[in-house]
């Protein structure tokens, strides 16, 4: 194997190791993110925020995964003003010692008026968001929460990718995958893509938009 060109954390998060929340869990994890959202205020500069951000729907949620210590579980949900809200709860796992229970649940959320069904060419919905940082050979990576579901069929995994190089992949459970992978690293950015079962690409998508002038 080539040796690479920069030190990279790759595959630095656990694979998800939860169901999608429910019961009383579900309702701990729903009560910190709807806590996030109720903090937020909307911005006087975005149209689609005029009517405020509302209260969120249904709560959708995407697979967990782990990293320095603490597990984030991103969600979504469409709210009454038409917007969506979209972050994530993290918390303390549960330790080994018996009745130990998860902890430090704090949640995050921020809110858009870009949806999918507005932009028919997308391929994949994503979201992302910085949770921590890494240290390289002379640069820090922003370890970046990637969330989001294909909006192509047949899709079975997803991975991200920085210069090229996978730095994590997720199974696609119902629709929805997780990532967390450096992003900002030496100049190279992250692209997520979504993969059949036999490894075939069928989209990719970049974390930051194309701000070229395609005629230029």
């Amino acid at each position: 194997m080539p040796e690479l060109e920069h030190f990279l954390p790759r595959y630095a998060a656990e694979p998800p190791q939860e169901t999608a929340p429910y019961g009383r869990w579900a309702e701990r994890l729903g009560a910190a993110f709807t806590t996030a959202v109720g903090e937020l205020e909307p911005d006087p500069e975005e149209p689609a925020e005029a009517d405020g951000i509302g209260e969120v729907g249904e709560l959708v949620w995407y697979p967990d995964r782990t990293w320095h210590g603490r597990t984030f579980v991103p969600v979504s949900t469409r709210t009454t003003t038409r917007l969506e809200a979209y972050g994530y709860v993290r918390y303390v796992p549960a330790g080994d010692e018996p009745g130990s229970e998860p902890r430090a649940l704090e949640g995050d959320a921020q809110v858009t008026g870009e949806l999918a069904e507005h932009n028919p060419d997308w391929k994949i919905d994503l979201c992302e968001s910085v949770v921590g940082s890494w240290r390289g050979d002379g640069d820090v990576a922003a370890m970046t929460l990637v969330w989001g579901r294909p909006l192509v069929s047949g899709a079975a995994h997803a991975v991200a990718e920085l210069d090229g190089i996978v730095v994590d992949r997720c199974p696609i459970r119902e629709g929805r995958f997780t990532l967390l992978a450096p992003d900002d690293f030496h100049g190279d950015t992250l692209e997520v893509a979504v993969l059949t079962a036999n490894g075939e690409e069928l989209a990719r998508e970049s974390l930051y938009e194309d701000d070229e002038d395609p005629e230029a």
